[in-house]
């Protein structure tokens, strides 16, 4: 039998529930800097951290060449990971629906079919691209709410859905890339998803779409929660809930489109690290945003860095590394989904 009063086990309780958070969040952000240091110093040529800091102060050396032109511009994984994790964190509490992902609702597709029709249009105006996949990624979503709320389809119609819109979309890509061959160099890459190809000047205006997302989805996370309790619940706290899981549709597609804009069709990872930050930090969207972001940039670079070390000198996309992770794990859902009843 306890001796402290109740309040003063309630109180232990919160306090160790703020520590646990504090030290969660601590070791995340301890992971996304080593990784960070990691992608800078691991290649096909090792850099050490000798070597890196004397780069800092010697802008003329062959260390300092390659961390500028060729290991910084593939931290653009640390940018895109944050983006596709928490695009994915919203879309599940605003579709209710746990299976849902930039990936597997056709977000990716959508975005990335209307890049193929801006680059073949316009391939002189590079800086149109994250616009285009911004919209690309907008119209797909809504899209897909609007087929899950005329039918009112369950959890996985809306996945099989997404799958169909992909199907077509990626039809409508693949069309593209034959009429159109000479502006389209690299579509192959840029359908599996990689960072090989980025450069800073490419993901500058992609960059700053991100963090207006990023910090759109820290603002609302409150009003994420709210959402989360349901339309009913929500309207009756004065929520005009239309027009909140509109936004929210926005901001997912902001970040979705413009990760997907410099990094390609990349998959999982808006699936993946939802799942992975709920278990450290709970439902809370004001923590699990934030847990998303950390957990999503240290997630894209570690699969970048294997995709490189791997079979170094040689280099596999890193997709191809996401997908060996995500794939198995998609399966894992679909049969936890009610107990293996894949068709509710």
């Amino acid at each position: 039998m306890s001796i402290l009063p109740r309040s003063s086990t309630r109180s232990c309780s919160t306090e160790n529930s703020h520590r646990k958070i504090w030290t969660i969040f601590t070791l995340l952000s301890f992971t996304v800097a080593a990784a960070f240091v990691l992608s800078v110093c691991c290649g096909s040529v090792s850099i050490s951290l000798k070597e890196l800091f004397g780069a800092l102060f010697d802008g003329e050396s062959k260390i300092y060449r390659i961390i500028a032109y060729v290991r910084l511009p593939r931290a653009a994984a640390l940018i895109s990971g944050a983006a596709l994790a928490v695009s994915g964190a919203i879309l599940q509490s605003v579709l209710n629906n746990s299976l849902a992902s930039p990936k597997t609702i056709g977000i990716n597709s959508g975005s990335g079919m209307f890049v193929a029709i801006c680059i073949s249009l316009f391939p002189g105006v590079p800086q149109l691209v994250p616009t285009a996949a911004f919209i690309g990624a907008l119209l797909t979503t809504l899209l897909i709410y609007a087929i899950a709320y005329k039918t009112g389809a369950s959890r996985i119609t809306v996945i099989l859905a997404g799958i169909a819109i992909s199907s077509l979309f990626g039809a409508v890509t693949d069309a593209i890339v034959t009429i159109f061959p000479d502006s389209l160099i690299g579509s192959n890459a840029f359908a599996v998803g990689g960072f090989s190809g980025v450069t800073l000047e490419k993901m500058k205006l992609a960059a700053m779409y991100i963090s207006i997302g990023l910090a759109a989805a820290l603002v609302m996370s409150y009003d994420l929660n709210v959402m989360a309790l349901g339309d009913e619940m929500a309207s009756s706290l004065g929520m005009r809930t239309g027009i909140y899981r509109f936004i929210f549709i926005i901001i997912a597609s902001l970040l979705a489109g413009s990760a997907v804009s410099f990094s390609g069709l990349l998959g999982f990872v808006g699936l993946i690290v939802p799942h992975a930050a709920r278990f450290l930090v709970g439902h809370d969207n004001r923590l699990l945003i934030p847990a998303s972001m950390l957990m999503g940039s240290a997630f894209c670079l570690i699969c970048d860095l294997i995709s490189r070390v791997i079979f170094s000198p040689f280099e596999i996309p890193v997709g191809i590394v996401m997908s060996f992770i995500g794939g198995p794990f998609f399966v894992y859902l679909l049969f936890r989904q009610k107990r293996g009843r894949l068709y509710d």
